[in-house]
């Protein structure tokens, strides 16, 4: 299956100063809001209560949901938990005097519970509270370390990787296209003030190993017509390289669009943070391979000889930098 010909022609790089431009701006402007707006970090990240709940009788979360609302329990995370008897809500106590949050103490979980339990035992009799918990905000902070600490040693193991397999001006060229999808997806959910939870950061992960895949797919095309080219002009090559996959670059895209919708649509709100940033991601991600990624290995120097095997025949190779 094929949106564009195999052997169509359009030339991207023609363009590279335009689109290379337009990604550093993407990315300063992106560094701005972060420092600006930073991200709207949920109760992973900044400590909260957590309630399990069960129900004699099945229960939906939406239901559960609705019953916090009109108690006056805002903005809580409702999730079920082992089945459809038990759900765990998680939410941010309120900070007056009736939630009086000493510092250096939790606050009062019975009271909270109570009221909890109160405006869930309106719409329905058979609630009861199983357990309590509170998070606090320095559990959040860590998790936000960690969460900067695994994307960071992502990318570095992408670059160890592409070093090794390809050559190290593709590496650089993947480590900076990885970065640019990372801030511009980032920006665009600080843009937006989208809740940033766990399901969000692992999703931010993913995007990052769903945009290499494209780029490594591009990356193989270039040393393949590299090789087989024996007057190979660098720009045409990378031109050609980019032509030639950019079919399977947009279906693979839009299918995988397609599902992260159907997931956004059917999978409730539990899912839907990672679900738009999935689909932030890929449209970036995809825009970088093909108009970021071939552009920064051009300007890198990359030539035949960078992707030719070292041979007896060919020991300069072995030398060149």
């Amino acid at each position: 299956m094929e949106i564009f010909n195999h052997n169509s022609n359009i030339h991207f790089l023609r363009i590279r100063k335009f689109t290379v431009g337009i990604a550093v701006l993407l990315m300063l402007v992106s560094i701005g809001l972060l420092a600006t707006r930073s991200l709207n970090y949920g109760l992973d990240f900044t400590g909260g209560v957590s309630i399990d709940v069960t129900y004699d009788q099945p229960i939906m979360v939406e239901d559960v949901r609705a019953a916090l609302d009109k108690g006056g329990i805002d903005n809580a995370i409702v999730q079920s938990v082992g089945g459809t008897r038990q759900v765990s809500i998680r939410f941010q106590p309120k900070d007056d005097k009736h939630y009086t949050l000493q510092e250096g103490k939790s606050p009062n979980l019975d009271l909270i519970a109570g009221d909890v339990s109160k405006a869930l035992q309106a719409s329905r009799q058979d609630a009861k509270i199983a357990g309590r918990n509170y998070v606090g905000p320095q559990v959040g902070e860590q998790l936000r370390s960690d969460g900067v600490t695994a994307a960071i040693f992502v990318i570095i193991g992408i670059g160890i990787y592409l070093w090794i397999r390809f050559e190290r001006r593709f590496a650089i060229a993947a480590l900076a296209t990885e970065v640019h999808d990372v801030l511009v997806t980032l920006g665009v959910i600080s843009l937006v003030q989208r809740e940033f939870d766990l399901t969000v950061l692992a999703s931010v992960l993913a995007v990052i190993g769903y945009s290499i895949n494209d780029k490594v797919v591009v990356f193989d095309r270039i040393r393949e017509l590299f090789r087989s080219s024996r007057k190979a002009d660098p720009e045409e090559v990378l031109n050609r390289s980019i032509n030639s996959t950019l079919s399977r670059t947009i279906i693979t895209s839009l299918f995988t669009s397609i599902a992260m919708a159907a997931l956004y649509l059917f999978g409730g709100p539990t899912v839907h943070g990672f679900a738009v940033t999935m689909l932030i991601g890929i449209l970036v991600g995809t825009l970088s391979s093909i108009f970021v990624a071939s552009p920064i290995l051009l300007w890198l120097g990359v030539s035949k000889k960078d992707l030719m095997p070292v041979t007896r025949e060919n020991p300069e190779l072995a030398r060149r930098p």
